[in-house]
């Protein structure tokens, strides 16, 4: 099985960075999730209904749909927060890498642990820049707005491909597919991790300035 691989590239001010993440990671999930299945008889079953919320950020101007689900929401703003620490910990200016996975398990024989099978990657490039001044934080604010929206009609475009699934599982086999830990709603099984880079090219922070100060030139 051929694992599929996006990339995503956002440069956000710290304060932007928890925001952008959940919009960017919510969306994705928003599209790999199904509601709870509810089986009568092995090979027989329906699907419950998947709700939705919108989000306002705070520190950029967005609004993004994501599942209602509290529960799998706490997940991910949890590993967003250790992405954003990490971040801040590295310096004022940084780059980083949040993937988020999804795979399959493979039943292996005892003594051996299951296998995990990748089939489809997003890795979301952030690139952190430090603004002056409160003029520049808002002509970022919408910038970003802007950016994370042209990312969000990306990520539908990918998805609404035909591209390989895994098909729909046997009762016996869902866990193998689906991550039925939560009550409310079923993702494909998936994990999140994260790397930071020491330091930010300085091709990525000129650009954002520049961007910034043609906006103001206008």
């Amino acid at each position: 099985m051929n694992c599929r691989s996006e990339v995503l590239e956002v440069t956000v001010e710290s304060r932007q960075v928890e925001e952008a993440m959940l919009a960017l990671l919510h969306t994705i999930l928003l599209h790999r999730s199904t509601g709870k299945f509810h089986y009568k008889k092995e090979g027989t079953y329906s699907i419950g209904t998947v709700g939705t919320l919108d989000f306002d950020c705070d520190y950029i101007d967005f609004t993004f749909a994501r599942v209602s689900s509290e529960e799998l929401d706490r997940v991910i703003r949890k590993a967003v927060s250790e992405f954003k620490d990490a971040l801040s910990n590295s310096g004022s200016d940084g780059m980083g890498q949040i993937s988020l996975e999804f795979y399959q398990k493979k039943k292996s024989r005892w003594p051996f642990s299951d296998e995990c099978i990748p089939w489809e990657v997003w890795s979301i490039k952030v690139n952190v820049v430090n603004l002056a001044n409160e003029q520049e934080r808002q002509i970022c604010r919408e910038k970003v707005g802007e950016k994370l929206g042209e990312k969000v009609i990306n990520v539908v475009e990918v998805i609404n491909r035909h591209e390989y699934l895994p098909k729909m599982p046997t009762q016996s086999e869902v866990d193998n597919v689906f991550d039925t830990s939560l009550k409310d709603v079923q993702p494909y099984l998936y994990k999140i991790t994260y790397q930071i880079t020491d330091s930010l090219g300085t091709s990525v922070s000129t650009t954002m300035r520049r961007l910034i100060k043609d906006t103001l030139a206008l």
